[in-house]
This record gives C-alpha cells, sequence and structure tokens, in this order.
C-alpha cells in the first residue's frame, strides 16, 4: 500500500477506499454518497483528489492479489491495522467513521464483509469503557 502522512487527508480517505470496496465492488450509489454527504471537503481535499486516492487504493489492492476475483478487495487485518494506526486524531477519526458507515449503508445492503470491515475499524479505533454501576 502506497504511504501517506499520519492523520493526512489522503490516509483518512484510503481508509473510505477501503471499506468502499470491502464487498469486492463499487455501486453507483456509494460514490453518490461519497457526494452527497461531501466527503472529499469532509476530509479536507478535493474530489478529484479523493477519486485518485480510491483509484491508488485499488490498484494497490490488485497488485498485491493473486487476482482470485472473490479475494480482489480484501485487506488482511495486520495491513488495515497498519492503515488504522495512520490516523490517531480522534475528530478525524469519527468523520471518517461517519462516512465509512454512510457509504456502507447507501447500497441499502450491508454485507457480511462490509459489516466485518466496520466492526474491524471500531474495534480498533473506540475502546470500550467498562460501565460503572449507579448508585
Amino acid at each position: 500500500m502506497r504511504h501517506y502522512p499520519r492523520n493526512s487527508p489522503q490516509a483518512a480517505a484510503r481508509i473510505l477506499a477501503v471499506t468502499l470496496l470491502a464487498d469486492g465492488h463499487v455501486s453507483q450509489m456509494e460514490m453518490d454518497a461519497l457526494d452527497q454527504f461531501d466527503a472529499h471537503a469532509q476530509l479536507g481535499i478535493s474530489r478529484q483528489a479523493l477519486h485518485t486516492v480510491i483509484r491508488g487504493v485499488c490498484e494497490d489492492m490488485l497488485s498485491m492479489s493473486d487476482l482470485r476475483w472473490g479475494d480482489t478487495c480484501k485487506v488482511d487485518q495486520r495491513t488495515l491495522g497498519m492503515l488504522l494506526n495512520d490516523i490517531d486524531d480522534v475528530t478525524l477519526r469519527q468523520k471518517v467513521l461517519m462516512l465509512c458507515l454512510s457509504v456502507i449503508e447507501a447500497d441499502t445492503h450491508v454485507t457480511e464483509a462490509e459489516s466485518h470491515m466496520f466492526e474491524f475499524v471500531l474495534s480498533n479505533w473506540c475502546e470500550l469503557q467498562p460501565m460503572t454501576p449507579m448508585h
């Protein structure tokens, strides 16, 4: 995978791109959701720059796979963890999480792969705080 500076708009866009590709394809509804929610503006980059990052992620994933269709768009957990570590700004994480959720829900069908992807992002970025009993 290409390297982007920590907390950069491109590093954030890459997480969004991996989410877009989690189910093996990008639907027009998902791309429309990016525009509807002004994902590029929320991440602080141009629309063209966002599409360049998405295209770069596609190229990187194709070069990493053995070109079996079912595995082409999957990122292993170790690599995904490294990509997630490039974002440690809490506000940026929240934006990326909301954008990822918007993209996942855009086509009104949440696949198992999309669900696993989102759960993995949540488990890496959100530390669960123990509940304190009410007295």
